[in-house]
């Protein structure tokens, strides 16, 4: 589905992105994990189109979309959600699913005073489509909530929500687990195994919870240094030698033997 190929993202003398190339498969949940500064938030920008590769570019099933704007890549199917949510804070959950389909007649002054019933037609639409949403993430306790109250994890799962409004063909998840507590981290990754599998949702995610990683993604990609070091099975790269030395500094070949042996 995706295809990025030797991409560079350059900020004045810093490399961000430097020669990366990697897929994401249709109907695949595919991680991206790696140090700190190792590229990854670069990547997902230049991808969704916050930011113009330096060199390189990107195909969404075999289209050039580089360089695309991110209302243009929106209206493509690929969408992005961030490691601190965008809500809006003064309108309920319900409401902040209804906000998100493009083109409402409602948003037009002229067609509000003088096409009424096509604007409580589509109202009606998204309501009944918001309704399912909520439905499907189990969040009704909270609909009528104004989604500046939510807790970390809650406004994670709106997030996911909004995603679910409309047609997604990817969706690109920014730490979806930063700051949120195990119980709703489980609730969070049931969605997204559930989205997978039963509505054929593409995804590619960063985190650095390994044990949520392993749980929903194959396969998961390792970046260090703005460039692509390792892909395969959560299992795989675990052990992998290059990424043990990325994240510790130092391959379990370089410790002393008795501490590999614990």
């Amino acid at each position: 589905m995706i295809v990025v190929e030797n991409l560079h993202k350059n900020f004045g003398g810093i490399r961000a992105v430097d020669n990366a190339s990697l897929t994401i498969r249709t109907g695949s949940i595919t991680g991206l994990i790696g140090p700190n500064g190792a590229g990854k938030t670069t990547l997902f920008n230049v991808i969704a189109g916050h930011y113009r590769p330096t060199s390189g570019r990107v195909l969404l099933d075999g289209k050039d979309i580089t360089g695309l704007s991110p209302h243009e890549l929106f209206a493509q199917g690929v969408l992005r959600t961030f490691q601190i949510a965008h809500e809006f804070s003064t309108l309920t959950v319900r409401e902040n699913l209804m906000m998100v389909p493009p083109h409402q007649s409602g948003e037009t002054l002229f067609k509000a005073w003088t096409q009424p019933g096509l604007v409580r037609r589509e109202e009606e639409k998204n309501r009944a489509k918001a309704e399912e949403v909520i439905e499907f993430l189990e969040i009704s306790h909270v609909a009528d909530e104004l989604a500046g109250n939510l807790s970390g994890g809650q406004k994670k799962l709106l997030e996911l929500g909004r995603t679910m409004m409309v047609d997604a063909k990817i969706v690109f998840l920014d730490e979806v687990g930063a700051g949120v507590n195990r119980t709703l981290l489980g609730t969070i990754g049931d969605a997204i195994l559930r989205l997978n599998r039963e509505r054929g949702y593409t995804f590619c995610m960063i985190e650095h919870d390994m044990d949520f990683i392993s749980r929903l993604c194959d396969p998961v990609i390792c970046m260090a240094e703005g460039t692509v070091l390792a892909e395969g099975t959560a299992e795989d790269i675990k052990k992998n030698e290059e990424v043990i030395e990325a994240y510790l500094g130092t391959g379990l070949k370089n410790k002393p033997a008795k501490a590999a042996v614990q």
